[in-house]
């Protein structure tokens, strides 16, 4: 899973699999989720997402994290 933000569109997205989208949603205002050939979801994509989600702190418990990865 890979979390990146777009500090210039103020968007947050969510990758949860390395497999491509092939159809993409709005499930709420600025809220998409994107979807693979099989429709499962691959991704979520968060528009104004300082305004709607707490940016400052990232609390990882108890995942089976196999390797951390962090950049600024």
């Amino acid at each position: 899973m890979k979390l990146k933000y777009y500090p210039d569109t103020d968007s947050l997205y969510i990758d949860l699999s390395s497999k491509p989208s092939v159809e993409s949603r709005e499930i709420s205002k600025g809220v998409v989720v994107d979807y693979d050939d099989k429709g499962n979801i691959v991704g979520l994509d968060i528009d104004n997402a300082s305004r709607i989600l707490d940016l400052k702190q990232l609390v990882l418990s108890k995942l089976p994290i196999e390797e951390q990865i962090l950049t600024v």
